[in-house]
């Protein structure tokens, strides 16, 4: 039997990249996904391929009425057992080049969204009979992140709102992890010039930088029941970068 079968799952930000790759694994391993982004061409044409199992709503996550519209879609697929905040901004500056408008739309996209998002699917995870979230942070929330201050800051707090919530919700049978990937290859990404990318990969034991499937499988093991003592943790898939 899958893994997921008859499971609903929300994922922010999944038209692509990660969150894409968690929908298209969700669905193959039994599952039904709904697919929220601001990116509506990319998020339909993702759920048109993902068939009946598979649903686009457009999705601000700064907006709570996104968020009310979104749970309501995936109850209406079956319930909400399962929820990953993955929408996120990344535009380094250094500290000296980070404006307040700068660090105010990293908060507001990377933070305030994943706050709202917790508060929005707990109702629906209770109704459902308990689930998990998780919260998509960053090795920059592990460690000190060169030329990316209001993206380091955001995900830092990720890593505090993940605890504080896993406690909170743990009652009510609703866990709550993080991951922190490390250099994966998406659009997030494409800023980086050819000598940034040289020094990332040299950081990295492994020797590569990541793919977006090498998140997506740690994600489904926290949504899965494999994972069901743990809450609160934080795990990096980094190839070791943050080591």
């Amino acid at each position: 039997m899958a893994r997921f079968a008859g499971k609903v799952v929300l994922i922010s930000g999944g038209a692509r990249g990660q969150g894409a790759a968690e929908a298209r694994l969700l669905v193959a391993e039994g599952g039904r996904v709904v697919i929220g982004d601001v990116l509506e061409a990319q998020g339909r044409a993702l759920a048109a391929e993902l068939g009946a199992a598979a649903r686009f709503v457009r999705q601000d996550v700064t907006r709570l009425e996104d968020w009310a519209a979104a749970v309501e879609a995936a109850e209406s697929m079956g319930g909400l057992h399962g929820m990953v905040n993955n929408a996120g901004i990344y535009v380094p500056k250094p500290l000296m080049q980070t404006d307040a408008e700068l660090f105010e739309r990293h908060m507001r996209v990377n933070q305030l969204g994943c706050f709202l998002g917790m508060q929005a699917v707990v109702p629906a995870m209770e109704r459902a009979g308990g689930g998990s979230i998780v919260n998509i942070s960053s090795t920059a929330g592990l460690r000190g992140s060169p030329g990316a201050l209001a993206y380091c800051a955001t995900k830092w707090a990720l890593r505090g709102m993940t605890k504080a919530a896993a406690v909170d919700l743990a009652p009510r049978g609703i866990r709550v992890n993080s991951v922190h990937p490390g250099p994966i290859d998406t659009d997030m990404v494409k800023v980086w010039t050819n000598e940034q990318r040289a020094v990332r990969l040299s950081q990295i034991p492994i020797g590569r930088i990541g793919e977006a499937e090498d998140v997506a499988r740690v994600v489904l093991f926290l949504l899965s029941e494999e994972s069901a003592y743990m809450t609160g943790a934080e795990l990096s898939v980094d190839g070791g970068a943050s080591l």
